[in-house]
């Protein structure tokens, strides 16, 4: 009897890790999508100069609407970041809920995109919780293929925001929306239940075989 339970439990273990694994392969995938659909928008689209320049990348595909008595959003995605030595490290897990992550036509799921241009803006939005606000560190990106037309606070601003709802592009502050590692994300991706800053500062948990498409659209249009 005890066999036959350990044996029951080690067939729902493989096969909740396995639905974690697709969900988080599935997630990847999604990401690569949205980076390739923004990068093919030439005009109205980011422009790539911005990504190419980018110290990191975030891609939260998805982000959905919840209505918990008060209405908010959430989403899960993927943060990577360039190597010292050149390259992208493995994505490490990053959600975001609450406030306005961009505009939604008819309560369609909409993705996430941020550019995070420096050292200081990573430190900051891989902290243990950075709820964003209006000190400037997060600014709408400007959308289009010149981004000359930045304005000041898009220039002093540490993380570029957007968000893409039924193919349309638009620059966002996400005021209001708390961003945080995703530990859980990483623990079913890795094994270990790394800090998102371990995988993508310091190479923990190698680089997974079911994030090379990801890294490969990445390296293409952000090289």
């Amino acid at each position: 009897m005890k066999l036959r339970s350990l044996a029951v439990a080690l067939a729902v273990f493989a096969l909740t890790s396995s639905t974690f694994l697709r969900a988080n392969d599935d997630r990847l995938k999604n990401a690569a999508a949205v980076l390739t659909e923004m990068a093919g928008m030439a005009d109205n689209g980011i422009p790539l100069d911005l990504i190419k320049g980018a110290k990191c990348v975030v891609i939260i595909p998805s982000v959905k609407k919840a209505a918990l008595g008060i209405g908010g959003q959430y989403g899960h995605g993927y943060i990577n970041c360039r190597k010292a030595g050149g390259g992208w490290s493995a994505p490490g897990g990053i959600s975001v809920k609450g406030g306005s992550v961009g505009f939604q036509i008819g309560g369609a799921a909409t993705d996430v995109i941020m550019l995070v241009k420096n050292d200081r803006g990573a430190e900051k939005l891989l902290s243990s919780k950075f709820t964003v606000g209006a000190d400037g560190t997060v600014a709408a990106g400007p959308v289009g293929r010149d981004a000359s037309a930045s304005t000041d606070i898009q220039m002093r601003a540490q993380i570029l925001s957007y968000s893409r709802s039924r193919g349309l592009f638009a620059g966002v502050t996400l005021n209001g929306s708390t961003i945080k590692q995703d530990r859980d994300a990483n623990e079913r991706f890795y094994g270990t239940a790394y800090r998102t800053g371990q995988i993508v500062f310091e190479g923990m948990g190698g680089s997974p075989g079911a994030a090379n498409n990801w890294k490969e659209t990445l390296t293409k249009y952000a090289k």
